[in-house]
C-alpha cells in the first residue's frame, strides 16, 4: 500500500515512476489483491455498475466493471474505453482520471473486463484469453514449455473475442448508450498481445487500439509475423513501451524454478529489441491506419500498466494524439 500511495503521488505531481522503481517491482505483482477502486469513493460525475457471466466453456468466469457518466448520453450516445485485465486496470484508475474523463464532451464511459476473483490477475484464464491461436507446430518450443510449465492454456483469443462481441458488449449496452464509432480497446502485457491480434484479424471490432508493452515475444514473436491484416478505415494505434529491462524472477509464485525462469527468458529473445518500432512502423504503412510508438525510457513493464491509463483515456476521449 505504502508504494501504491507513493507511485500515486508520483504520478500526481508529474514526478518520473522510474524514480520509485526498483528491480524488485520491474515485474507485477500476480498475486496481489485488487484492493480498492474509485467505485469505492462517492462520485457526483460517474455512477458504477458491474455485472459477471461465464464463458461459453464454463472454464472462466468474467467480471465486468463499468464506470458511466451520470451526464444525460449524446443522441450519438457515449465513447467506450474496454481495458483488459479489468481488475488491476479499474484499480489502478485514480480519481484525477475520473474527472478528466467528467470533463470531456461527451465524457467517457469505461468497461473493465476481469475475472471474479478479489486477485488484481487470474494468471491461467488471462493466458488463455489473450494468447492468439497458432497453426500446429508454429509455437517455439520455449514459449510453448514457458506457459505450459505454469500449467497456462494458450490459444483462446478469438474465442475470448467473440465472447465480447456477442456477450460483453450488448451487456454494456444495455447499461448506458454507447457511441459504436468511438470503441477503444486497452490491454497491457499479454493484454496488449490480444489487443494487436485484435487489429490484425478484426480490425472493425474497435476504432482505437492500445497495447501497452506487448507481449510481442510470445510463439517465438508470432505477431510479428501474422499478416492477416484485414482493410481498414479510420483505426488509431498507440503502442507505448517502457525502456527499462525486465528480469525474470526465480522467487515469485510458488512453482516457478530456475528451469522455468530459463524458458521464459529464452522466449522473451525472440523478439528484436527494435520489434515495437518495427511493427508500429508497418501498421502506419497501411491504409487507412494511424499509427504512433511512445516510448517512456526507465518504466519497468510492471509500471507500464498504470502509466499507459492516462494517455489510454485521453486518446480514447479523443483529446489525444493518435
Amino acid at each position: 500500500m505504502r508504494r501504491r500511495i507513493l507511485l500515486a503521488c508520483a504520478c500526481a505531481a508529474g514526478v518520473p515512476l522510474a524514480s520509485f522503481v526498483s528491480p524488485a517491482f520491474a515485474q507485477p505483482d500476480l498475486t496481489q489483491k485488487a484492493g480498492p477502486s474509485v467505485a469505492d469513493a462517492p462520485s457526483d460525475s460517474y455512477r458504477f455498475d458491474r455485472f459477471e457471466l461465464d464463458s461459453a466453456d464454463g472454464g472462466r468466469r468474467y467480471r465486468v466493471q463499468l464506470a458511466v457518466p451520470r451526464a444525460a448520453p449524446p443522441p450519438s450516445g457515449f465513447p467506450v474505453l474496454y481495458l483488459l485485465d479489468g481488475n488491476a486496470a479499474f484499480a489502478a484508475l485514480t480519481q484525477a482520471q475520473l474527472a478528466s474523463m467528467a470533463a470531456q464532451d461527451p465524457p467517457l464511459v469505461i468497461a473493465a473486463i476481469g475475472y471474479a476473483t478479489d486477485l488484481r490477475f487470474d494468471l491461467a484464464a488471462r493466458t488463455y484469453d489473450y494468447t492468439p491461436p497458432v497453426p500446429e507446430g508454429g509455437v517455439a518450443s520455449a514459449a510453448a514449455s514457458a506457459d505450459a510449465a505454469r500449467g497456462r492454456r494458450t490459444g483462446g483469443a478469438d474465442v475470448f473475442l467473440d465472447l465480447i462481441e456477442t456477450r460483453i458488449k450488448p451487456a454494456v449496452e444495455t447499461r448506458t448508450t454507447i457511441d459504436l464509432a468511438r470503441q477503444s480497446l486497452w490491454g497491457h502485457s499479454y493484454g496488449g498481445l490480444f489487443v494487436l491480434h485484435t487489429l490484425l484479424n478484426r480490425p472493425k471490432a474497435f476504432q482505437t487500439y492500445i497495447a501497452a508493452d506487448p507481449s510481442l515475444w510470445w510463439a517465438d514473436g508470432f505477431i510479428l509475423r501474422d499478416n492477416a491484416a484485414l482493410p481498414v478505415d479510420g483505426v488509431r494505434l498507440l503502442v507505448m513501451t517502457g525502456g527499462a529491462q525486465t528480469p525474470v524472477r526465480a522467487d515469485g509464485p510458488a512453482g516457478v524454478d530456475p528451469a522455468t525462469v530459463a524458458r521464459v527468458q529464452q522466449a522473451r529473445r525472440a523478439a528484436p529489441p527494435d520489434a515495437a518500432q518495427r511493427f508500429v512502423a508497418r501498421q502506419a504503412q497501411r491504409p487507412g491506419v494511424q499509427a504512433r510508438l511512445r516510448e517512456f525510457d526507465g518504466i519497468a513493464h510492471g509500471p507500464m500498466l498504470a502509466l499507459s491509463l492516462g494517455p489510454a483515456i485521453d486518446l480514447a476521449a479523443g483529446t489525444g494524439p493518435p
